[in-house]
């Protein structure tokens, strides 16, 4: 009989099955909110125990996104405290929302899983006894959804974490760990944008308008957009994020700052001279569109995360019967728009939340079929976890995606 050690180190991993009594992970408390840099300590926690319906991954590689930049902030939400009114006993949190890892336990109602099988890990989780969900509904609509290594604990930001069974998906064979654990959460946000909002879904030859191209969310906008035959536009801030666009298929590149109309709509547009004036900004950069696409060949769809300073524009620009929709507000959570536009060309303004298990496995099976490449950009040590997410919060890190090392022992560097 194997003896259960007390824990093993970074880049290593005990016999399959073996659980040790204890994990190295990246904690945030309370008292610690700040800066992500100073906000994330080393810890040894005691590994969680598993529900019935839940598994214990080891982690190989965990993701990076904006998500934990705010739980280390302690904004918008002190998460630890909302955890603790929910009866949740833990006064620290392990984040991370992505991550790829091996089977180590699974729990006595998981059927679908076993030890030893190498996953990738969505974010959804939710209830399986919520009325919403037995009922067979979207359970993104659920009340129980929650993002998980955010708004729950045990993320993957530490040796092991335990998800719902659920959120495993096989991992890409041809991809190493740290590309595995950093697509899913921006990429199947990007597809049920892009594919769920029916009829508004992308189709072959529809121009897609896509903000941030040269980040984590819009390199995989891009890709879905020509896996399914559309024409997708990147926009970014600067010249040298083009590159990348282009390279992963945009069909053309618009830099944002070669325009000066942003930022939110105020009653004076009802002034003749202010609408003439912002509506000429808008149709300089609807024909940068038109440079690319073709003469009156706006967007289908507007793939939105900026916000309150594009929200006027996006709306203006999206066809007539087409959809803007939107994942974020990074510019800023109070957008305006000029409603006539919306009612008389009966666009669609659409707010998208993650994605459901059918959107990631759609998604997972495009990156499986070699159509969507994880874009990682670089990986950090795990004791670089707080620095990844002060470069995020600072804009300062690279484009594409990131990864950090927890199992795996060997760093993989630039784009893939």
């Amino acid at each position: 009989m194997t003896d259960i050690p007390e824990i093993v180190p970074l880049g290593t991993l005990p016999p399959l099955g073996v659980i040790p009594k204890k994990m190295y992970a990246q904690v945030v408390r309370p008292e610690k909110f700040g800066e992500p840099k100073d906000a994330f300590k080393l810890e040894e926690i005691q590994v969680p125990e598993i529900g019935d319906d839940e598994v214990l991954v080891a982690v190989m590689a965990a993701g990076v996104n904006y998500n934990n930049v705010w739980a280390a902030l302690g904004y918008p939400v002190d998460v630890i405290a909302a955890r603790n009114k929910k009866g949740e006993p833990e006064k620290f949190h392990i984040g991370g929302s992505d991550a790829s890892g091996i089977v180590y336990k699974v729990g006595k109602d998981v059927s679908n899983l076993k030890v030893g099988e190498e996953v990738v890990i969505h974010c959804g989780m939710w209830d399986r006894n919520d009325p919403w969900v037995k009922a067979g509904k979207d359970p993104m609509f659920a009340n129980s959804q929650i993002i998980y290594g955010y708004e729950s604990n045990w993320g993957s930001f530490a040796q092991f974490t335990k998800v719902q069974a659920h959120q495993c998906l096989p991992k890409p064979k041809h991809l190493n760990w740290e590309q595995s654990a950093a697509y899913m959460l921006v990429a199947a946000t990007a597809y049920r944008m892009l594919h769920h909002w029916k009829p508004n879904d992308v189709k072959k030859d529809d121009v897609v308008l896509i903000w941030g191209g040269s980040g984590g969310l819009g390199t995989m906008a891009i890709q879905i957009v020509k896996a399914a035959g559309g024409i997708p536009i990147a926009v970014v801030s600067s010249e040298d994020k083009k590159e990348i666009c282009m390279k992963l298929g945009a069909a053309g590149v618009i830099n944002r700052n070669n325009f000066k109309h942003w930022g939110a709509i105020t009653s004076d547009i009802n002034k003749p001279e202010v609408f003439a004036s912002w509506t000429k900004g808008a149709r300089e950069f609807g024909k940068a569109i038109w440079d690319i696409a073709g003469k009156g060949k706006n967007p289908q769809i507007v793939f939105e995360h900026p916000g309150e300073s594009t929200v006027p524009t996006s709306l203006f620009v999206c066809e007539t019967g087409g959809m803007v929709v939107i994942c974020a507000g990074t510019t800023g959570f109070n957008a305006t728009m000029d409603l006539r536009y919306l009612w008389m060309r009966q666009k669609r303004f659409q707010g998208s939340h993650f994605a459901n298990d059918d959107n990631c496995r759609d998604l997972n099976q495009l990156v499986i079929q070699k159509k969507v490449d994880p874009a990682l950009s670089r990986t950090f040590k795990f004791e670089e976890t707080g620095l990844s997410h002060q470069l995020m919060k600072e804009n300062k890190h690279p484009h594409g995606n990131m990864s950090i090392l927890v199992g795996a022992p060997s760093l993989n560097m630039g784009i893939s």
